[in-house]
């Protein structure tokens, strides 16, 4: 069974969980205010790139490889976007 990845926006954050659905567990928890000690300067959607990295490599040293894409409701546009491309890129398979 494959974790879902859960996208949470804010005007000003992003929030990521990859949650295990059966156990009702919360695996790995991920948010922009993680990266944004160094990562001032960048714009949201480029700093939503970042974050799904990370996801994405928190993820794998966790040993999990995909995970089902839960957007939330919000379309599949922007910073969403960015997400998954982002987490798709370290390494995360949807």
């Amino acid at each position: 069974i494959r974790p879902r990845l859960s996208v949470y926006r804010s005007n000003k954050h992003l929030f990521l969980q990859l949650i295990d659905d059966k156990k009702r567990k919360t695996l790995i928890s991920v948010s922009d205010r993680e990266l944004k000690v160094g990562k001032k300067a960048l714009k949201k959607s480029a700093l939503a790139n970042e974050v799904g990295k990370f996801l994405a490599k928190k993820a794998a040293d966790a040993g999990i490889k995909s995970a089902v894409f839960d957007r939330g409701g919000y379309k599949y546009h922007g910073r969403v976007q960015k997400v998954a491309e982002g987490a798709r890129e370290g390494g995360l398979k949807f």
